[in-house]
């Protein structure tokens, strides 16, 4: 199995980042440095510097992988801290080893299957497209400007339209949303794992709705809210970093055990 390319920086108990869909590890650039303790913050397979095989880049297949990088370096103790898909290979992986989790953090994180109706309608109707069966390319507009060197071919962008096409929307597809599913039970009922949702006043491709907050909040247990009133874009990390990095030092401090 291809190992993953990742920043391993700082000694302590670890936290990982996870990032999502269109980037790379590059997206914790100034959150980690602001981070107290062992930051790691892997590439995901097919993503940033890690190598791009010949594989479907399903939602299982990332798993695997990741998996198999926690396993490698032998992490135990793990906060995990994820954005987008990075959120819901998080709490996948957490559901799978909760012996080796000390809590989890999410910003804009996919960890709800949606109904059509519930996803921001700019966003719905640019998910509709994608998920045509012709669509071959991510629009050049869906790549932040910072990642367009690290996917400057539509052969390099197969993940990120693989992660558009899987996103849960209107019940399909039928496995991200049983996978999905499955760890918001165990996020529902695991009350000895802190857990926090940073958010902020909504941007233009915002993609978690006052709704799905308000699902999240009544479902997870032993999540913490903590909004900040300024406004981020869906790629919070690049939008606010330093209140991403001063809100999860604090609450590492006060709600995590170090």
């Amino acid at each position: 199995m291809s190992p993953l390319s990742y920043v391993d920086v700082g000694a302590g108990a670890p936290v990982v980042f996870l990032h999502g869909n269109p980037t790379s590890s590059h997206l914790w650039r100034t959150v980690i440095p602001a981070v107290p303790g062992r930051r790691l913050a892997p590439d995901l397979i097919g993503m940033g510097a890690s190598p791009r095989p010949a594989i479907e880049y399903s939602f299982a297949d990332h798993a695997r992988y990741l998996e198999a990088w926690f396993d490698a370096l032998s992490l135990d103790d793990v906060v995990l801290v994820g954005h987008d898909w990075g959120g819901a290979l998080a709490a996948d992986w957490a559901s799978r080893h909760p012996s080796r989790v000390r809590g989890l953090v999410f910003t804009e994180a996919v960890l709800k299957p949606m109904t059509w109706e519930e996803f921001p309608p700019a966003g719905a109707a640019v998910f509709r497209a994608l998920k045509e069966p012709g669509v071959t390319d991510l629009p050049e507009f869906m790549l932040p400007r910072e990642y367009a060197e690290t996917y400057p071919t539509a052969e390099s962008r197969i993940p990120l339209l693989r992660w558009a096409k899987s996103l849960p929307l209107g019940g399909a597809p039928p496995e991200v949303v049983a996978r999905i599913k499955a760890f918001d039970d165990w996020l529902a009922s695991t009350p000895s794992i802190p857990k926090l949702l940073i958010t902020f006043d909504p941007g233009p491709d915002t993609m978690l709705t006052p709704p799905t907050i308000e699902w999240m909040t009544s479902n997870f247990a032993s999540l913490e809210v903590i909004h900040h009133p300024v406004t981020a874009g869906h790629h919070t990390p690049e939008d606010q970093p330093a209140l991403i990095a001063s809100t999860l030092t604090s609450w590492l401090a006060q709600a995590v055990s170090a």
